[in-house]
């Protein structure tokens, strides 16, 4: 076996085959139905040789004639059972079989970590959940029905065919290498062009969904004609692609019918000529050319076949491939830990981005207790890193970063995560109404706590203002709240879920001075003997602060109270002085 081939084989064993074996009870009865369909309708030309053998011979009367007329609408009948049982069970295993694989990414796709979403855009993710598996669907469905009912009636024709004559059968069957090798050679291009199209759809799937989170954007820098002219470059790039995969499926039908019209023509001359010399009844001859008739379907289903297997190959190695794909962080469930203190411990801690040439963090030592504590730097300091690695977005090594008491390194991200609650400079908000946003890190909380959440966020009163409250709808990514807005929703969702620990990475950076002050006085407030960490470069901030970290260049370069980190570093001082004289 080649390479491909075996590639291929565990791709099968380890995706689709489990699925097979669980509903080869299903698969059993479609294929013994559609069995049953060729077994009847292979009996339809043996009928048509008695009739017409027995017109030729003087035999036939009306009763002769009405028999066989019954006979054929009852196999008929039977056919058209026996079709609608192969096409629920088999074709109905295809769309389970679909269902699964989607249920299936969707699961993998929330296991995976920080650095995956990085690499994946998430058109091309879209582009494997729905492209990709209509094709796997496709050659697990159609395909395979038409594999197999073109394997059972080219097998089975050609046997009645050598029944009949077995000169004649030879002679039909002359242009079938030549088909074959075609085949072989148009299924290898098509292969590498199918996989240029499924690549070509994932990044037009990205850009337009870019342009739709970003249409505001696009607009405000008056960018419409630019993203037209980009997405229709992509589109006739798609397009190109796609007919350069239509020219080889254009090939292979018109390859199989031309081999079966040239057996069709070597069977006229060479059937007529034995009729002529009567070594053949014309009743034979008849029922030969029913059979085959009926090869030609599996001469033409080769190439069709052959098409739709290789699309579903290529997609389904497309699939095996981000189904293959690892998460740095290990995989786990695990308890949630329990807060033993709050607080956090850095003992040594480095750090460097995957495919980055310098550390992020480089030897951290820090110890806070309970209380709020401030970290500011320059961009790309290492405060924000520090703070991914609590929410265990990325692998530390044991021993070098506590939380609460328990050793990051060694937890579970999913015991770990629910010790503390995250929010961003740009919050992730969901196309769902405000209270759906609020209530989704924690969906057991009441609507009073809701409410109450919203409050310590100073986001209840303007809630009250809007026509619907709580249940009004506030479209893709928040598009219709303010960036303020947007900021206190999410807060409000972290401080619902109620945890030990409290990140704000820059997030309050959209409100105003009046509604910072409210909110800050609120978590002062109610997460006392808890661990706040403020990440900011806004002073006023600081100055609420415990303690106040500067970080540059991925190391602490000075830590202690307001006034002590004045004195001891330059960068907080000239960022005192040039915010109080703004």
């Amino acid at each position: 076996m080649t390479a491909g081939k075996l590639r291929f084989a565990a791709i099968f064993k380890r995706l689709l085959l489990p699925i097979y074996i669980r509903y080869r009870r299903r698969l059993a009865i479609g294929f013994l139905a559609l069995f049953c369909v060729d077994l009847l309708q292979l009996q339809i030309p043996r009928i048509l040789r008695h009739v017409i053998d027995g017109l030729a011979q003087g035999r036939a009367n009306a009763s002769f004639l009405l028999f066989f007329a019954l006979l054929i609408m009852a196999l008929a009948a039977i056919v058209t059972l026996c079709r609608f049982l192969w096409r629920v069970h088999i074709i109905g295993f295809s769309r389970i079989l679909e269902k699964e694989l989607r249920v299936r990414i969707f699961a993998h796709l929330l296991t995976m970590d920080r650095p995956f979403y990085n690499r994946w855009s998430a058109g091309s993710l879209m582009a494997h959940a729905s492209n990709d598996l209509a094709a796997v669907q496709m050659a697990c469905g159609m395909a395979m029905v038409a594999a197999a009912d073109a394997l059972f009636m080219a097998t089975a024709v050609v046997g009645f065919m050598l029944a009949i004559n077995v000169q004649l059968t030879l002679i039909a069957l002359v242009p079938m290498p030549f088909l074959a090798v075609a085949t072989l050679l148009l299924s290898r291009l098509m292969h590498r062009r199918f996989s240029r199209v499924q690549e070509l759809f994932g990044r037009l799937t990205e850009f337009a969904r870019n342009c739709l989170v970003s249409m505001s954007l696009i607009k405000g820098y008056c960018l419409e004609e630019e993203e037209k002219k980009g997405f229709a470059r992509l589109g006739r790039d798609y397009v190109r692609n796609n007919l350069r995969v239509a020219m080889i499926q254009g090939l292979m039908h018109p390859a199989a019918a031309l081999a079966g019209n040239i057996s069709s023509l070597l069977v006229f001359y060479f059937g007529g000529r034995l009729v002529i010399e009567q070594m053949l009844s014309l009743g034979s001859l008849v029922a030969f050319f029913s059979y085959l008739a009926m090869l030609i379907w599996p001469m033409m289903a080769i190439g069709w076949v052959s098409n739709i297997w290789q699309r579903g190959l290529t997609s389904l190695a497309r699939i095996n491939n981000l189904l293959a794909e690892q998460p740095l962080l290990e995989r786990g469930a695990g308890s949630p830990l329990a807060c033993l203190q709050p607080g956090l411990r850095c003992h040594g801690l480095s750090f460097t981005y995957p495919e980055a040439q310098t550390a992020a963090l480089d030897k951290i030592h820090l110890a806070l207790g309970p209380g709020m504590h401030g970290f500011t730097g320059r961009s790309g300091s290492g405060k924000s890193t520090l703070c991914r690695l609590l929410a265990r977005l990325y692998p530390v090594r044991p021993q070098t970063l506590f939380l609460c008491e328990h050793d990051l390194g060694l937890a579970a991200p999913a015991a770990a995560r629910p010790l503390l609650s995250y929010v961003g400079q740009e919050p992730s908000l969901f196309s769902a109404s405000l209270y759906d946003n609020i209530v989704f890190g924690r969906p057991e909380a009441t609507r009073a706590e809701v409410e109450e959440a919203a409050r310590l966020a100073c986001i209840h009163d303007y809630i009250q203002t809007l026509d619907q409250g709580y249940d009004t709808l506030i479209g893709e990514q928040g598009v219709r709240l303010s960036g303020g807005q947007r900021q206190r929703i999410a807060l409000a969702r972290a401080l619902l879920r109620n945890g030990p620990v409290l990140i704000l990475d820059d997030a309050l950076s959209g409100l105003d001075v009046a509604t910072e002050k409210k909110v800050m006085e609120h978590i002062r407030k109610h997460w006392q003997n808890r661990l706040v960490l403020l990440i900011t470069h806004r002073v006023n901030l600081l100055r609420r602060a415990d303690t106040i970290t500067v970080f540059d260049q991925g190391r602490i370069v000075a830590h202690g109270s307001h006034e002590e980190v004045l004195c001891t570093s330059s960068l907080y001082a000239a960022m005192e002085e040039k915010q109080g004289n703004a």
